[in-house]
């Protein structure tokens, strides 16, 4: 049985056109014409494995979508719209949305970015997690009470007895950078092993998680302590072991 796919998109024809291609491609397709449908949807049956939200929804816009949707679950997201103005992708992508594609697009480009979506969750459930079983715990930030703590076997961040709500890539991405404290990695080298080579746009989907990252683990995100940008190099990840 394929993957679950929900279609938030208000246009029938290019949601006809995906929902015929994402099916050619194996997946389980279901289709809301509007953002209050879909929402209604996640509600009585819970999230999909894989979503795709137009941002130019009559109603509730999909920036509103998406915030909402990201309110209980991790799901990813991969947004379609003719708005390409830099402040829109930078926007979407802060309300939580995982990858960003421009209309009109070609439906090859589509389903390349939802299997790339696909691996990249499988990596990180099936794979990432399991393998570091038996790794201990990683103290973030031992100056706060009760201190921020990232365990990698369950897959969670916690302060104290609290778990702190993460996106798979800011999990991801959080994992990724305590691997190597003191290191410097570049964008590239986040986008290839966070991304899985999977993201075909520019670099600052790294610098957009970076900042909605920062704001659930720094004290003062704009004095950022635990990871911190090195110029015109990339990020390290200066919290405790």
């Amino acid at each position: 049985m394929g993957a679950n796919l929900m279609i938030v998109e208000d246009d029938d024809r290019i949601r006809e056109a995906l929902r015929l291609a994402m099916e050619d491609e194996g997946y389980e397709v279901s289709e809301a014409g509007g953002a209050e449908v879909a929402l209604a949807a996640l509600r009585r049956g819970g999230a999909p494995d894989v979503m795709i939200v137009d941002l130019m929804l009559g109603g509730m816009d999909g920036f509103t979508c998406i915030r909402e949707i990201r309110r209980d679950h991790n799901v990813p997201i991969i947004v379609v719209s003719a708005r390409d103005d830099t402040h829109d992708v930078v926007a979407a992508l802060e309300a939580g949305a995982d990858d960003f594609v421009t209309k009109p697009f070609e439906v090859k480009e589509i389903t390349a970015r939802m299997r790339a979506l696909r691996r990249r969750a499988r990596l990180a459930y099936e794979h990432d997690i399991p393998q570091d079983s038996g790794r201990p715990d990683i103290v973030l930030d031992d100056d706060s009470i009760p201190p921020l703590v990232l365990s990698r076997e369950s897959g969670m961040l916690r302060r104290g007895n609290e778990e702190v709500h993460l996106t798979l890539t800011e999990f991801r991405l959080l994992c990724e950078l305590s691997e190597s404290p003191g290191r410097v990695l570049s964008r590239e080298m986040l986008l290839e092993r966070v991304w899985d080579r999977g993201f075909f746009g520019d670099q600052r989907i790294v610098d957009v998680h970076m900042r909605r990252l920062r704001t659930k683990i720094e004290k003062d995100p704009s004095s950022p302590r635990i990871v911190v940008t090195v110029r015109g190099l990339g990020y390290r990840f200066d919290g405790r072991r």
